[in-house]
């Protein structure tokens, strides 16, 4: 029996399998949504396993994802952190990089460091890009800083030197020394964080992982005590943001890993989904309560990016972090996310949300704002009484109110000012989703849209519309579709070394070692967990340029033992020209990184074909009423339950079908059928 949790900004998710060890198949499924409670997060996990009653003594795999550390670091509510760092490189942190986030926008901004310069200390050492010691440790004044970081009230320290990816004995000396005399500090290395080049972003990733590392520390120290009084026995399983789960211990260690943990659980549920219904070439979209997440996935294969920007936009410099993670666009664009007028009168929808607390004006909660979900209240795309699943009433007053700003500074009734905010919304989500295929080389069209979370299914046909996709898949239990995820995921871990080489036959053997080097770290770390060599599987990849350029592009590598140079060489053309529009045949080629990826595959359930129960159409039809569908008109629209329709039906929109945690909105023109796993299948009527 297997259990996978997720926080997200607005709800708590929880999925429970029971399966058989053989067959590996589903024999019972249950899901459970809580309000996320701010704060103390491990509260929302025991309200959604109490509302089903669930024995944890009976669970054998525990997974949990959250958004806890992304959290800390938007809402600036992570520890105090100092930073220790070589002599010369102090300010580091502020002088970050010259490059504009938009080229012609000259009003963008640095965000403050996130540690102060009196709290940015200096040593003497010197390692140089070789890995040679230029100048030994000298720890002397080691003490002193640490001193002034009590009286600060520092609860974190980051220790960063100059080359640390490539020797990082230094590191390790003084991290040793403070952990030794000052055990009250949560101390955290660059070499532990990564070992991949680049300055600015290496102390940025450690600094930021150190931020969080108290607060991560404290609250899966608590998650995991509140599951054992419950009778859980196991190990803990956290997500991490590369698509795989590990232990609590190894999350504890680098906190950083887990800044899009929930997000990267959903798109490897839908890489599951695809190989098992036949479509690996998939865009993916889950909107949940607060943010929409979309990535998308070639040929059943999420894309990896090691170097990640938070809260970069045209305006904003953001924070790099060096952490492998699914190649993810998320944009402030949720059921909760408020509309507003921007000083030149124009709606606005997002990136504030009334999040789980109030949450939206039709929760009756307290809040005052208007939201994407009160405008598909508004419209009838959400029935009253299948509201949050039937646990609650819309309060239409709470919602009127809330619209009347709007309505009034634009002279609009409130269904006309509800219309234009999903407009809004759909427009920000086509962006995104615009980001992750047309703006990297990709052909919407030949794709396929698979839409999760709470508001997935909502918008789903209008942005499929929008960038003529052919069909949008809803998946069975598509609002906690982000648990199912997990369920479904591997144990991981990524190694990435920085050692800039030219590309030849040559240095095979070189490469070889590095590898060799990474695969020994990563056995003696699963055999700590309890895994055996035998029990690991190995992918590797390089990250290459063109000789002179900046930057790299990643490239997987089929076989270590077999490498042949025509290959590599042509491959990497390949996916330079379809990344950037050009390729260079005759410019050589660099190694900058290595990366090892280091799998265990752990014993899940499959996805398992649904039998026909007999029902007819009537049968799952709840009622008929009238919904806005906005450009197609306002039309009678028959509502059916979900858990009520068979594989084989098809169904004429316009439709709305509800379900436990969200509601799938299927306008006119458009048509919908049950396959045989149970997904409703959304397409256009030829």
């Amino acid at each position: 029996m297997r259990v996978a949790t997720d926080i997200g900004g607005t709800f708590t998710d929880l999925v429970f399998f029971d399966f058989d060890r053989e067959t590996k198949e589903v024999k019972k499924v249950e899901v459970s949504k809580s309000s996320t409670t701010p704060g103390e997060f491990e509260k929302g996990i025991l309200n959604a396993i109490k509302k089903i009653d669930l024995d944890l003594n009976t669970i054998d795999f525990f997974a949990h994802g959250t958004t806890v550390v992304i959290n800390a670091i938007t809402e600036r509510k992570g520890s105090k952190t100092a930073l220790i760092t070589t002599e010369g490189f102090r300010d580091v942190l502020e002088i970050a990089r010259g490059t504009r986030p938009d080229l012609y926008n000259f009003n963008f901004k640095k965000e403050e460091p996130f540690v102060e310069r009196y709290l940015r200390q200096e040593v003497k050492e010197r390692i140089n890009y070789l890995g040679e010691i230029i100048t030994p440790l000298d720890d002397t004044s080691v003490d002193k800083h640490i001193e002034a970081f009590i009286e600060e009230g520092v609860e974190a320290i980051a220790i960063c030197f100059l080359h640390g990816y490539k020797n990082p004995i230094h590191e390790k000396q003084l991290a040793t020394y403070i952990r030794a005399k000052y055990p009250q500090f949560e101390v955290i290395t660059s070499h532990e964080v990564t070992r991949e080049w680049r300055e600015y972003e290496r102390t940025s990733t450690t600094v930021l992982s150190a931020y969080v590392k108290p607060l991560a520390t404290k609250y899966l120290n608590n998650l995991t005590h509140h599951l054992q009084k419950l009778g859980y026995k196991n190990d803990l399983y956290i997500m991490q943001s590369n698509g795989g789960i590990t232990t609590v211990e190894d999350v504890k260690a680098n906190p950083i890993t887990l800044i899009e943990s929930g997000p990267a659980s959903g798109m490897l549920g839908a890489v599951v989904l695809g190989k098992t219904i036949g479509k690996e070439n998939l865009l993916v979209l889950d909107i949940g309560g607060t943010t929409a997440k979309c990535s998308l996935i070639e040929n059943g294969t999420p894309k990896i990016v090691t170097t990640y920007n938070i809260e970069k936009t045209k305006t904003q410099a953001g924070f790099p972090i060096l952490t492998p993670v699914i190649d993810i666009v998320e944009i402030g664009n949720g059921g909760g996310s408020i509309a507003w007028l921007d000083d030149g009168g124009k709606m606005r929808v997002g990136p504030k949300s009334a999040a789980a607390n109030p949450g939206p004006s039709s929760y009756g909660k307290g809040g005052s704002d208007f939201t994407t979900t009160d405008a598909n209240v508004v419209c009838n795309r959400i029935h009253k009484d299948y509201f949050l699943g039937g646990e609650l009433k819309p309060d239409f007053d709470s919602l009127e109110k809330a619209a009347k700003p709007l309505c009034e500074e634009l002279d609009m009734t409130i269904e006309e000012v509800a219309r234009g905010v999903i407009r809004v919304a759909n427009s920000n989500m086509v962006n995104a989703l615009k980001s992750v295929s047309v703006n990297k080389g990709y052909d919407p069209r030949d794709f396929t849209l698979v839409v999760i979370g709470g508001g997935g299914p909502m918008h789903g046909a209008y942005l499929a519309e929008e960038l003529q996709m052919p069909e949008v898949i809803v998946p069975l239990n598509a609002g906690v579709f982000s648990a199912f995820g997990m369920l479904m995921s591997d144990l991981r871990r990524d190694y990435i070394r920085t050692d800039v080489m030219d590309l030849n036959e040559d240095k095979f053997s070189a490469l070889k070692n590095v590898f060799k080097e990474m695969k020994n770290e990563a056995i003696k770390a699963y055999e700590r967990d309890g895994y055996q060599k035998e029990d690991i599987k190995f992918e590797y990849y390089l990250d290459l340029r063109y000789k002179g350029q900046e930057h790299s592009v990643k490239l997987g590598l089929a076989s270590l033992s077999n490498l042949k140079m025509d290959e590599i060489e042509n491959n990497f053309h390949q996916l330079h020209k379809k990344r950037y529009a050009f390729s260079l045949a005759d410019t050589n080629i660099e190694i900058v990184n290595y990366h090892l990826v280091a799998e265990v595959i752990v014993n899940k359930p499959v996805i398992g074909k649904v039998e026909s129960r007999g029902n007819t159409v009537e049968d799952a039809l709840i009622t008929t009423e009238k919904v806005d569908f906005d450009v197609y008109g306002i039309h009678d629209s028959n509502f059916f339950d979900r858990d009520k329709l068979d594989p084989g039906m098809t169904i004429e929109g316009p439709a709305i079908i509800v379900e436990q945690s969200t509601s799938t909105v299927v306008p006119p023109k458009y048509q919908f059928r049950i396959d045989e796993y149970a997904n409703i299948i959304i397409s256009k009527i030829q």
